[in-house]
């Protein structure tokens, strides 16, 4: 990939896409297309096409997707199913039609099956039933790994797919009902700090046990990948280390500076029990992560405590 070859990111104002963007920007690349959601609406497949006709890019992260935490996933299913879908079948098959040189699919830990050993292997995709709260998610994240799989064998496409773990970073979103748990616990602490609430409620029991990587991480490991992977196997993208949400919840609460006390609402689900990801695959390439979970949240509460969303 050169640094004038023309790179379309799909999804550049989601927390992966402008991390990329990001990292694309700071190695030098001067020739990065991207797209707003109301200049290109993804599911519309006229329209990625006569876009991919008429850009031509070279390279493609497809790092755009209908994203959310548990809630989301639960109550949003057809949404969450029918959009992912599309939005990776119209890229791909423009891709292909366009001749597009490489392509990197993002996917996420949630293919996996939810009672797969741990840590979780690259071969342990469709090997048993998938944790019923995000199941249309992660169906439409594993057509998209057979899309770029299938595309590769029938076409010759060289088209790659890497499975993130939890994510955190710039961008993330902190809405309460449909955020991930990282984002969430940082709002809710923040909030109870500024208004002095005496406790904060935190779903589930605590026990599941979580893994985390920095966007910014995430970014530079895909730009690796475009540059040094072309093999059909998707790889799996993390730290290979994890904790329970309780450890998590204390360590935010501590970064937040919040005094008050964590109450844990059991009758809310805690998800899958544990997903740590196997990222020796990763590693054997060259690839490790270089940021630590506590200095990366460091970092992203102070960049919250200055926006909109910290004022009570």
């Amino acid at each position: 990939m050169n640094k004038q070859d023309k790179v379309y990111v799909a999804g550049h104002r989601g927390m992966v896409g402008s991390a990329i963007v990001r990292k694309l920007q700071a190695e030098g690349h001067t020739n990065i297309v991207v797209r707003t959601s109301k200049e290109l609406d993804l599911k519309e497949q006229q329209a990625v096409r006569d876009f991919f006709a008429q850009e031509k890019p070279a390279y493609v992260y497809l790092a755009a997707a209908k994203v959310g935490g548990i809630h989301a996933n639960n109550v949003y299913r057809a949404q969450f199913l029918y959009e992912n879908l599309m939005i990776e079948s119209n890229i791909i098959h423009a891709a292909h039609e366009n001749g597009v040189k490489k392509l990197l699919f993002l996917g996420s830990s949630c293919i996996y099956p939810k009672m797969a050993p741990q840590p979780l292997k690259e071969e342990s995709l469709l090997t048993g039933l998938l944790e019923q709260t995000n199941e249309p998610y992660a169906i439409a994240k594993i057509a998209g790994i057979k899309l770029a799989e299938s595309y590769r064998r029938q076409y010759g496409c060289n088209y790659i797919s890497a499975m993130p773990t939890n994510l955190y970073g710039p961008n993330d979103n902190y809405d309460l009902n449909n955020s991930h748990v990282l984002p969430a616990l940082i709002r809710k602490f923040h909030t109870a700090k500024v208004t002095n609430a005496p406790s904060v409620e935190v779903w589930g029991t605590g026990s599941p046990m979580r893994e985390f990587l920095h966007v910014d991480d995430l970014a530079d490991a895909c730009y690796f990948l475009m540059q040094n992977y072309n093999e059909e196997l998707f790889l799996n993208i993390g730290t290979g280390e994890d904790l329970t949400i309780k450890a998590l919840a204390e360590m935010i609460q501590e970064i937040v500076g919040y005094t008050g006390k964590l109450c844990w609402n059991t009758d809310k689900p805690d998800g899958t029990p544990r997903k740590l990801m196997d990222v020796s695959r990763l590693h054997a390439l060259g690839w490790k992560h270089r940021i630590g979970l506590r200095e990366g949240i460091t970092a992203v509460y102070a960049e919250f405590a200055k926006s909109e969303l910290a004022k009570p």
